[in-house]
């Protein structure tokens, strides 16, 4: 089945394709801008110690970073699921082309993330798009995230975090938080592959949404990647809410974060999420209040 169909997405997709006014922010690897399947007059890059733009381009930071960028912002016309191509995307990344990976979800220090939310934020996010595991835990450091997600929900920037590869049952610092939408990762028939985290705060809060053999953006030109995992199916969550902020520019966080994780559906009571239903999610939206 397709990504967009499982999580009834396509006739929202079909619907609009995002506002320029409505910005992403994409806190994972740097982004293959010149690949000109990238909306790329819509990207803009955050300033911070990492460039922006992949300058090592078999890095598999600008490999995660592009790859992910596509599910988001891609063209229409390419093999990425091209959510919300006409938002704007707020580049901040927090891996260093340098480290060598699997392509497996990369790891920060929370001090990183942290700091990346802060930027974001203060770039004018609406919604934030994070990929990351958390290495080198120290109270400290969960202590200076914890705040930056604080700062992010009190300026009513919604973060959509993916739950995690380890095939674990349990939380971390941003999935245990009651702001972030955790995304866990499905098959094609809607169940949790192997390797998605799951847990009670991700099963109360989080989605469910495509997170195996998701085709998305290579770095360069006429490529495409398939990846799957918890990094592949947060973005389709991420692209839902900037369709939905499009669509009810009047509407707060608050309202298509309710719209999206509890408007539908009944009370949760597993470790494993609903599945994403984007259609529902807009109805709700549509029938509850006013453009």
């Amino acid at each position: 089945m397709d990504p967009l169909d499982l999580v009834k997405l396509t006739p929202l997709v079909e619907l609009t394709t995002g506002r320029t006014e409505v910005s992403v922010g994409l806190i994972d690897g740097p982004v293959a801008i010149s690949n000109p399947d990238l909306a790329g007059e819509n990207v803009r890059e955050i300033p911070g110690s990492i460039s922006g733009t992949c300058s090592v381009f078999e890095s598999a930071a600008c490999e995660h970073g592009t790859f992910v960028a596509g599910i988001l912002c891609g063209s229409r016309s390419s093999a990425a699921p091209a959510i919300c191509p006409d938002c704007t995307m707020l580049v901040r990344p927090i891996f260093s082309e340098t480290v060598s990976g699997n392509r497996e979800m990369p790891s920060a220090t929370p001090d990183e993330l942290a700091a990346a939310i802060v930027d974001c934020v203060e770039a004018g996010a609406h919604v934030l798009n994070l990929s990351a595991g958390i290495v080198q835990q120290s109270s400290k450091g969960e202590r200076e995230l914890e705040e930056a997600l604080d700062y992010a929900a009190r300026r009513g920037v919604i973060i959509v975090a993916a739950a995690g590869n380890q095939g674990a049952v349990g939380s971390s610092a941003i999935t245990r938080h009651p702001w972030v939408i955790p995304v866990a990762a499905c098959d094609p028939y809607g169940r949790p592959i192997n390797q998605s985290n799951l847990g009670n705060s991700i099963g109360r809060r989080g989605l469910s949404a495509p997170g195996d053999s998701i085709t998305s953006l290579g770095v360069e030109e006429g490529k495409s990647l398939t990846l799957g995992g918890t990094s592949a199916a947060a973005p389709f969550v991420t692209g839902t809410i900037a369709l939905l902020r499009s669509e009810f520019p009047a509407a707060t966080a608050a309202e298509v974060k309710y719209a999206v994780t509890q408007a539908y559906g009944p009370k949760r009571t597993m470790i494993v999420p609903p599945l994403l239903d984007a259609w529902a999610s807009y109805e709700f939206m549509t029938n509850t209040r006013s453009f």
